[in-house]
């Protein structure tokens, strides 16, 4: 243990972490920028925080405060100690209705603080695209704004007290009339007052450098206000008292079609007499399906405010009337709203790649210019955009002329990162001539602050230096931002990153086949630290569950990123600390979907533990689940399942299974049908069905073979009564293939008689659990028995969500080099799928219930649920399933040390969803997973959506 390690565990309450995991977290933020700290500490209160201070300033170890790791300039990275404030210093200390104030402390998430004003009408007006992860604290400390910022300001409008500690160790309570000012700050605005009154641009998005305007005396000499946006330079914030606002009773949302982004820009401006509470603008770039916004090449959303839904609506239809739009659309409901903002909100995630796919970075994030100017702004970087050949979408908040972009810089070469430099000085140039400010939100850091002289002059330059020295004369605090900058061009993430492709198993189709660029991704806008899912969101349930960094999706893109950079983590695949933080990844595949930049944690997992037991010996459970179809299939075939079900029911023998397998002690082990799906299907009076119907092949996947036929005989009672004619995939290689596509016939191979009947399989339990050798064995044995339907019309039906997202996208991505596994993924259809396309007219029995259930979160990110709600819907089957994940998650929550978290998943959102579930109502679960889990902790049984329509065929016939 190091002596600085040693001395601050003595003298803090806090966790201190100097292990590889806790610095690995928070190498970086939301930026292009990667340091190293020695250490990270997590306070309890302002005594721990002071105590660092004192403990860094003997040893000269420079300390940076963290809140939600979402800066985008760097500012939140270091090489010192790191101060995270998420995990004790996150309360709400105390909230006045009256006074409209609350006392937060600086880890406290923002979506925390609106929930506890919302009841008394108010709300925190700034508000970024990341509320639901990023802090109060870090909002202070970026003076950070949001969409509402034409009604409610920034940060700095919205701060009252600051209670800081200064780089010297001083308690100081921040406020007006020099209130908290340290010693020889007034001085230094005294003599400079001609500069600090001429020496600023007029505009509401300026946040560049230093505030040091708000000391002049006509702005009330505001010390609180002066430190918001000094990005943790000056002193640490510990506690600080904020403005709320009156929230509006009701709202409306206009969004204005625009023929481009210039005719938005210009027309923003004009917007703002209207008094809206919200002018945002985005092009068509951003948005992945634009048919639910009106016609237009790009949109202003516009929201206004009332005390009623008519008044909110009027404000809005009076803004269409003036506004010269091709297109518009005023939504007053409140889901169709979030519907939309979702949109906007994920623009920071989705602007991180071009339409083409390739990789496009934050650097110029965030300049603002005079909202009048915008529209000419736009045109000159769009100019020096193209004289660059480089390629960017703006977005952002055009009505305060605040202009977010992620641009397509090479940050990988020499030459790249010198063309990147040069793009950087030149829109510096271009910004100050429209009488703009380098940053309009998210600070300067070491995206901007080297070229803070441009913008403000040398003088103002030093100025800004000699307050820092007031603050603290020993450049204790986050050193290298805004004053004496690192240059922008240092310190750059991908620099650790190995040049050549890594070897790996996955084809990683859209990163080109790079596992470096999958891993790169990860920007950090950590849309996967919400603490609760959203609607039918399911990323990141382990997060949720534990609310620790490692355990969300970004932080164990991190861990993956210097598992690749090799100076952290240094031992590679072999890494128990990538390990240790991948053991609790569900392998939901909610990032797949939820995650802006489609991270695919998943995939990640399956590949490291590839190559991490590669010629070692694994985890039991990787033999007793991984290889669960191979158990099975014995079982079968030696017709044991009664006894195999009896010893499980013993408990002795059951305890016994279990610890050799590696199982959860917590677990019952599943009941193994009597009689599998196949052998009834075999052996079942084949009812005839018209010959006119569409060919369809049942794929018996493991789950629906052995341990619930159930669903596998109403799936095919329900597709024969919609006029389908149903078959199951072959069970013997064919030497040929033959037939037209209606019908088919078989040749088979003589040496399948030797060998036996094989069955297909999705491989879905060898990839979870890494066994990607043996996974791409079956898929190959798969494809081979296959081969003859893949030359018929017939498409696959997959009951089981899980097996069904493996089949559409894990067998493409692992055996890429076969391009027979793309035409099998193109051919999968769900059981509402196979309805829809293929039964088009067929009208489904009228169930007339409620449902409640769990939409799978396979289904959820890789197979979409649109089918499954309209099929519903015309059953008669009314309600929402909840989002979320089940928790049990295939192997995952059997897993011995998994128990815990998979409860606290499943009491997320499915367990009180059915718990509160009316007389009558039906749980839906078409995962055999979420079924178990029902069953085995609410005592429920889950039901296929098949299971539900073959009961209303019963009934209604």
């Amino acid at each position: 243990m190091s002596e600085l390690e040693a001395e601050l565990r003595k003298a803090v309450r806090g966790e201190v972490g100097f292990d590889v995991t806790s610095r690995a977290l928070t190498t970086m933020d939301a930026s292009n920028y990667r340091r190293v700290p020695l250490g990270v500490v997590a306070p309890h209160d302002a005594d721990d925080v002071a105590a660092v201070l004192e403990v860094c300033r003997d040893h000269m170890v420079p300390v940076v405060a963290r809140g939600g790791g979402t800066s985008i300039a760097g500012q939140a990275t270091g090489t010192g100690i790191v101060l995270d404030f998420t995990r004790h210093m996150n309360g709400l200390v105390s909230l006045d209705p009256d006074t409209r104030t609350a006392v937060v402390q600086p880890g406290l998430v923002l979506d925390r603080l609106q929930e506890a004003a919302a009841p008394h009408g108010l709300r925190f007006g700034p508000d970024p695209s990341t509320h639901s992860r990023c802090t109060l604290g870090g909002m202070i400390g970026n003076n950070s704004c949001g969409s509402h910022s034409v009604a409610w300001g920034t940060t700095a409008d919205s701060v009252r007290e600051l209670d800081v500690v200064s780089g010297r160790g001083k308690r100081l309570r921040l406020g007006q009339d020099w209130a908290g000012a340290p010693q020889g700050l007034r001085e230094v605005v005294d003599g400079e007052l001609a500069r600090l009154r001429t020496g600023f641009p007029e505009l509401p998005r300026r946040i560049s450098g230093y505030a040091l305007d708000a000391l002049l005396p006509e702005n009330g000499a505001d010390v609180a206000r002066s430190f918001c946006g000094s990005e943790g330079t000056l002193g640490i914030v510990t506690e600080a008292v904020v403005r709320l606002v009156e929230a509006p009773r009701a709202r409306a949302l206009a969004v204005l079609g625009y023929g481009d982004e210039g005719a938005a820009a210009e027309a923003a401006a004009g917007l703002l007499p209207f008094g809206p509470l919200t002018v945002e603008g985005m092009a068509a770039d951003l948005v992945p399906s634009a048919h639910v916004l009106p016609r237009g090449g790009a949109w202003l959303f516009v929201e206004t405010g009332g005390a009623s839904e008519d008044e909110a609506r009027a404000r809005a239809e009076a803004i269409v009337r003036a506004a010269d739009v091709v297109g518009s659309t005023i939504v007053t409901d409140p889901g169709g709203q979030r519907a939309l903002w979702r949109i906007r909100e994920d623009a920071s995630g989705t602007a991180t790649r071009m339409p083409d796919g390739s990789e496009a970075w934050p650097g110029w994030e965030d300049c603002a210019v005079p909202p009048r100017r915008l529209g000419a702004y736009l045109r000159d970087f769009r100019a020096l955009l193209t004289a660059h050949g480089l390629r960017g979408t703006p977005y952002g908040h055009f009505g305060d002329g605040c202009i977010h972009v992620r641009i397509d810089f090479d940050l990988l070469t020499e030459p790249g990162v010198a063309a990147f430099r040069r793009f950087s000085e030149e829109l510096a140039e271009v910004v100050v001539a429209h009488g703009g400010s380098l940053s309009g939100e998210h600070g300067d850091g070491q995206a901007r602050a080297e070229l803070l002289p441009k913008m403000y002059g040398h003088d103002m330059v030093r100025l800004f230096e000699r307050a820092k020295g007031v603050w603290d004369p020993d450049d204790l605090l986050n050193p290298g931002m805004l004053v004496r900058p690192a240059p922008l061009d240092a310190n750059l993430r991908f620099s650790a990153l190995p040049r050549e492709p890594v070897d790996v198993a996955f084809g990683y189709p859209a990163d080109g086949g790079d596992f470096s660029a999958a891993v790169r991704r990860c920007v950090g806008v950590a849309k996967c630290r919400t603490t609760s899912a959203a609607g039918p969101a399911v990323m990141c349930p382990s997060f949720r569950a534990t609310g620790e960094e490692e355990h969300s999706t970004r932080g164990r893109a991190r861990l993956l990123h210097e598992m690749l950079a090799g100076e952290l983590v240094t031992d590679g695949w072999r890494s128990t600390e990538v390990r240790d933080a991948l053991d609790l990844c569900l392998a939901c595949k909610g990032c797949r979907s939820d995650c802006p930049v489609e991270v695919d944690m998943a995939t990640y997992k399956a590949e490291f533990l590839h190559h991490h037991y590669e010629g070692r010996r694994r985890p039991a459970a990787h033999h007793s689940m991984g290889r669960l179809p191979q158990w099975l299939r014995l079982v079968a075939r030696t017709r044991t399942a009664p006894l195999v079900n009896a010893l499980a029911a013993a408990a002795p023998f059951a305890w016994a299974a279990k610890r050799l397998g590696g199982i959860a002690p917590e677990r019952d082990i599943p009941r193994l049908a009597a009689r599998t799906f196949s052998r009834w299907w075999e052996r079942r009076e084949k009812t005839p069905v018209g010959t006119g119907g569409d060919l369809v092949l049942l794929w018996p996947d493991t789950f629906t073979e052995h341990l619930s036929p159930s669903v596998g005989q109403a799936a095919v009672r329900v597709l024969e009564a919609a006029g389908l004619r149903v078959a199951l995939p072959p069970t013997v290689r064919w030497r040929t293939p033959s037939g037209d596509g209606k019908g088919v016939t078989v040749a088979m191979d003589p040496m399948s008689l030797l060998r036996g009947r094989e069955r297909v399989c999705c491989g879905l339990t060898y990839v979870s659990t890494g066994q990607l050798d043996r996974a791409r064995a079956v898929l190959r044995r798969t494809l081979d028995l296959m081969e003859p339907v893949l030359g018929t019309a017939a498409p696959v039906v997959v009951l089981e969500p899980s097996c069904a997202a493996a089949l559409r996208s894990d067998l493409p991505e692992l055996l890429h080099d076969d391009p027979r596994a793309r035409r099998l993924a193109d051919r999968v259809l769900t059981f509402a799928e196979a309805l829809e396309r293929h039964a088009p007219d067929w009208t489904p029995p009228r169930v007339e219930r409620p449902v409640v259930g769990q939409t799978h979160c396979h289904q959820h990110a890789v197979l979409g649920d649109a089918p499954d709600r309209r099929l519903r819907e015309a059953a008669g089957l009314a309600g929402e399933l909840s989002g979320g994940c089940c928790g049990l998650a295939g192997n995952f929550g059997f897993e011995k040390g998994h128990y815990e978290v998979s409860v606290a998943c499943a009491e997320e959102q499915v367990l009180p969803a059915v718990r509160g579930a009316g007389e009558g109502a039906v749980v839906l679960a078409d995962g055999f997973s979420c079924r178990t889990q029902l069953e085995q902790l609410a005592g429920v049984r889950g039901r296929h959506l098949a299971e539900v329509l073959a009961e209303g065929l019963g009934a209604s016939g």
